[in-house]
């Protein structure tokens, strides 16, 4: 057998009775105090087998972590102490893994907590169930839809402040693997005389609040409403703020959740405009009028409120004005058109507000579920959760039509959960082979048929009475209660013709009493046939159907004037019985799990437990004949495993650890304890326990066994506790022995070798010294022998090189004297460089006269050496323009005034961008060599001495002129043609271009021009002239020149010429053979 696993079990620390089945005697008075025990030390969950009760503790507490629901997932229902995530666990599993559709049915008065169990019902299996993108978004759409059912389905009232005003059962659809596919929500009875009337003390659906307190200033003036609750006269002022509550917040949290679970934002834009329409409805207020045939007739004293509803709903004033007014009766082919008076007007609008709040409820129920249904059509499993107002019993006779309808839902559950606890607790007899004995217990039966029989049944003589012609009034209906219902055990009147009721003044002429399962209700007759009619007149359904608003109209489908039907709508009480019946036969396919929650208190306080209002629900809830109902067989039954594992050490056989089938262990412990035969019966697979006498006392004994064990353990625990310490201690002994002789014997050692160490030192220092000195006396010798040998040998060369000496010392010291002064020299230069800058002038001074030459000679080839350096690092481009500069240097420096300036500026040689200006596209097509320089000049004119613009080009043979304007050549001289060029020493750019006599370009005569850059193409056409002829061009430099103009030779002469006419050089003609150009 597996290694006992030490769990928590629900009879374990105990506090109070977990299962109400164990409770021990069991009557009301001892239930009460159990309840109340647990509910003193926040134990709100007990069982009744497996059923849960739920207290509301009015606070939070912190047994709903995700650590609990880790707790409690995948675990026996038992297991653990009571918590509803065991129900939930239970009935998730049971669908996942046995395929069986499940229903949680959650039932309790209003205030107990039913809305929040079914919250924790959803938002356990939403944990547990499987994870992804899809199945989260199915998870939040499922859970999101609660605050939108919550805000407009809830409200504050006395007994609780977010009290559901309607039923809610939702299918929850999974599929094989136990994920969330979707769900479909249905709702039964909204409270909707709560939109025109509220008790004192309670408040409007939550909606109303919310708008007005959480929308925007510009979306309440969409919807022409104003922030004030006193404008509105179906809002309770008594209850309009709640402590606690904050409606702005949950206001945004509403939209929210309408967005997650699919509305788009017209819709939303429509249900609230729907809201606003019905809270400006009960501000229409109507005044009488008299006609003039004497009948009353009713009139809107303002006229603003509905102009206003009209503009939010898109209906015709004068349309829904007349509807408020006027009621058109039609019987088959005749209308007939009565006014209302005031008190109808009222009726008319009432009813207008009520049924556009009711419908607009379904309609979001049903827009709901179209975006949380399943979208995969495969077999689905299903959950039901239904959270649905619990027995309802008002003092003084308040209770009207609503808790009668309430209490016939209830009495239905009530049957159904003691056919369905019968049924499986005679299946589980059945299935575990015990034999089945039958309970006695009281079957409502006889009560749902005095409400539901479609002959004598209350429903039905309510429906007959509000259709029968004649005048119909709640005191026809009791007449006819009376005469029929007589008889009847459960029913009482005073009016009936049971004499027994005569005298009973506790019983109103105006009600009648049911004696339901959880005790007597009165109810008062007043206002059952209006609220079973449940009228709308026909001018309203029309009136809503002709309206531009897309949802109202969908609201009111019987308002086509195509589709009119003459048949009476049915009564509200025939939809619910259908309604209930219909959930019946739902709930009677699934499983039932049950949740009865119980309020402690009216004052909705914490830590407050009032015993009466307990008892009082325990009655009504039937809890005491649960639990009846699960004792009258076998109070309690466990598996045989667990009870193995529980009471195996009762007995020597079975502890330890028992060899065998777990059912043979526990007949053999049952055995070894005594415990008499009728007490217990053997399963198939559980052990069945028929008394709780008989389960406490097992737990006596396995208490007093587990003190006897822990006892045992202790003292085993604490001999091997003190015999690990004294091991410990000796082994520590030993540690610290052997630690302390090798400490002992390092000192010693350490010790002595520290003394060899100083003897050895005092030995090798000695030793040592006694060399040293020998060393020494022998050094001192050998240094006397080499000085008395280096004396004597330079004696005998003394000797022999003193004639030799004396004839050549002057020489020798002379050369030696320069050679230092030369070593000393060069040295001295070696750090007085200076920089490698060809232009650095600087020179170290020369030390000694007689290296004058030297000197020089030196800095002569340091220069030449730092040019060449200079040279070495230019391109093949920089070099031509140096040696075009060096050789306009050569040609002009101290020759041309002109020169000084342009030694600074670059030889560009291409001046005009022939290539690429589209202007000389004909003169680049005419050349076809490479052009080395193109610059505009002036042409001189020979005959009055003004110029003309030319441009000047130079290529490797020819020099040509050319246009400026059209870019026509006309002149192309070849080089060899060109002899000479002439120009003055002065500032000017006047040059003369010189051409061979009896040449073909000579027949014009020479060229004389004048060009800002004239040492460039001076020196660029002598540097092409050398290169192509071989010979060099004569530059002549001279202020008087003469130059061939066709057959005659003018002087052309440069005087020094005023500042009148700026830095410009002019020329005039002076006479046929002199040209004069004044330079400035």
């Amino acid at each position: 057998m597996a290694k006992m696993e030490v769990k928590t079990s629900l009879l374990d620390d105990m506090i109070g009775v977990g299962d109400m089945v164990l409770l021990e005697p069991l009557n009301e008075d001892s239930f009460i105090n159990n309840l109340k025990k647990r509910f003193d030390h926040d134990e709100v969950y007990t069982y009744i087998g497996s059923v849960v009760i739920s207290i509301n503790p009015y606070r939070s507490l912190p047994i709903y972590t995700p650590e609990k629901v880790e707790e409690y997932r995948n675990r026996n229902f038992y297991e653990l102490s009571p918590h509803i995530f065991a129900l939930s666990d239970e009935a998730y599993r049971s669908l996942r893994d046995q395929d069986k559709d499940q229903c949680i049915l959650i039932t309790g008065e209003s205030g107990a907590g039913k809305t929040e169990a079914s919250k924790l019902v959803m938002s356990y299996v939403a944990a547990v169930c499987g994870k992804g993108a899809e199945v989260n978004q199915v998870k939040e759409q499922l859970l999101q839809s609660n605050p939108v059912l919550e805000a407009f389905g809830n409200a504050k009232t006395v007994r609780n402040d977010n009290s559901s005003r309607f039923g809610k059962y939702m299918d929850i659809e999974f599929d094989f693997k136990g994920d969330p596919l979707g769900g479909v929500i249905s709702n039964y009875l909204l409270e909707k005389s709560r939109v025109v009337k509220q008790p004192r003390g309670e408040r409007n659906f939550h909606i109303f609040y919310q708008i007005l307190s959480g929308a925007s200033e510009e979306f309440l003036c969409k919807l022409k409403l104003e922030r004030d609750f006193s404008r509105y006269n179906y809002l309770g002022l008594d209850s309009a703020r709640v402590n606690g509550v904050d409606d702005a917040s949950n206001f945004r949290t509403v939209r929210n959740a309408m967005q997650i679970v699919g509305f788009m934002d017209h819709e939303t834009q429509s249900v609230f405009e729907v809201v606003a329409a019905v809270l400006k409805l009960g501000n229409i207020e109507f005044k009488p009028e008299s006609r003039a045939n004497g009948l009353d007739e009713s009139k809107i004293k303002d006229k603003n409120e509905l102009k206003e509803i009209c503009q939010l709903t898109g209906i015709d004033q004068s349309v829904l004005e007349r509807a408020f007014s006027f009621r058109t009766v039609e019987a088959k082919q005749e209308k007939v058109s009565t006014t209302l008076n005031v008190a109808q007007a009222y009726y008319a609008r009432d009813a207008l507000a009520k049924n556009l709040y009711s419908r607009l409820f379904s309609w979001l129920v049903t827009r709901i579920n179209e975006s949380i249904k399943a979208q995969t059509k495969v077999r689905k499993k299903v959950m039901g959760v239904l959270d649905i107002y619990g027995f309802e019993i008002f003092e003084n006779a308040d209770n009207s039509f609503e808790q009668f309808i309430i209490n016939y839902c209830n009495e239905k559950l009530q049957q159904i959960f003691i056919e369905l606890t019968l049924k499986e607790e005679q299946e589980e007899y059945i299935r575990e082979g015990i034999e089945w004995t039958h309970i006695e217990y009281f079957n409502n039966a006889i009560i749902c048929d005095l409400i539901e029989n479609n002959q004598t049944g209350i429903l039905a003589m309510l429906d007959e009475e509000c259709l029968r012609p004649g005048t119909v009034t709640d005191e026809t209906f009791l007449e006819k209660l009376n005469q029929v219902c007589a008889t009847h055990q459960h029913f009482e009147s005073r009016m009936s013709k049971c004499s027994r009721f005569l005298n009973d003044t506790s019983l109103p002429h105006s009600c009648f009493r049911i004696q339901h399962y959880a005790g007597k209700v009165m109810y008062q007759v007043e206002g059952f046939v209006d609220k079973n009619n449940d009228l709308l007149y026909r001018d309203l359904s029309q009136a809503m159907w002709k309206a531009n608003h897309s949802l109202i109209k969908a609201l009111f489908p019987e308002g086509n004037p195509a589709k009119i039907n003459l048949k009476r709508p049915p009564t509200a009480g025939s939809q619910f019985k259908a309604s209930v019946a219909t959930l019946m036969k739902n709930l009677l396919t699934k499983n039932p799990n049950y949740i009865r929650c119980i309020k402690p208190n009216d004052k909705k306080a914490a830590h407050i437990f009032n015993e009466a209002l307990v008892c009082h629900q325990i009655r009504y809830l039937g809890l005491l004949e649960n639990v009846r109902v699960r004792r009258a067989g076998y109070a309690f039954r466990q598996p045989y495993e667990p009870c193995l594992e529980r009471y195996k050490m009762l007995c020597k056989q079975t502890w330890p650890h028992w060899r065998g089938p777990a059912r043979a262990g526990v007949e053999v412990l049952f055995n070894e304890l005594g415990i008499p035969e009728e007490e217990f019966s053997f399963g198939r697979s559980k052990i069945f326990i028929r008394n709780p006498r008989t389960l406490f006392k097992l737990e006596d004994l396995r208490k007093q066994r587990l003190e006897d064990l822990a006892t045992l353990i202790a003292k085993i625990y604490r001999g091997w506790k003190c015999r690990t310490r004294f091991l410990l201690m000796k082994k520590c002994q030993v540690v610290i022995a052997s630690w302390f002789r090798r400490y002992s014997q390092q000192k010693k050692y350490q010790k002595i070798k520290s003394s060899a160490i100083t003897v050895q030192s005092y030995i090798r220092g000695w030793k040592s010294r006694k060399l040293l000195r020998e060393l020494k006396h022998l050094k001192r010798c050998n240094e006397a022998a080499t000085v008395i040998a280096a004396y004597w040998h330079g004696t005998q060369v003394r000797r022999e090189y003193r004639k030799f000496f004396r004839a050549n010392a002057g020489r020798k010291i002379y050369e030696f004297t320069l050679q230092r002064l030369m070593q000393k020299y060069f040295l001295e230069m070696k750090n007085k460089m200076p920089s490698l800058s060809p232009i650095d002038k600087n020179w170290p001074a020369r030390p000694y006269l007689f290296l004058d030459s030297t000197h020089k000679e030196l800095k002569r080839i340091f220069h030449l050496w730092r040019c060449k350096k200079y040279r070495d690092q230019f391109t093949d481009q920089q070099k031509l323009i140096y040696e075009e500069k060096l050789e306009a240097s050569e040609l002009f420096k101290d020759k041309k005034a002109l020169y000084p300036a342009s030694v600074g500026q670059p030889f560009q040689g291409a001046y005009l961008e022939i290539s690429e200006n589209p202007k000389y596209k004909k003169l680049k097509d005419a050349v076809d060599e490479k052009i080395i320089i193109a610059e505009v000049v002036n042409k001189i004119n020979r005959a009055n001495g003004k110029a003309a613009s030319r441009i000047f080009l130079l290529t490797k043979n020819n020099v040509l002129l050319a246009d400026q304007k059209s870019g026509t050549i006309k002149s192309e001289v070849p080089l060899g043609d060109v002899t000479k060029v002439s120009m003055s020493s002065q500032n000017d750019g006047f040059f003369a271009v010189h051409l061979k006599e009896g040449s073909e370009a000579a027949s014009k005569g020479d060229f004389l021009l004048s060009s800002d850059h004239l040492i460039e193409m001076a020196t660029k056409l002598y540097r092409t002239t050398l290169s192509q002829t071989k010979q060099k061009l004569n530059i002549e430099i001279s202020d008087e020149f003469l130059v061939q103009f066709k057959q005659d030779k003018v002087c052309v002469k440069f005087i020094q010429g005023s500042q009148k006419n700026g830095n410009i050089p002019t020329c005039k003609r002076k006479n046929n053979r002199l040209l004069e150009v004044a330079v400035p």
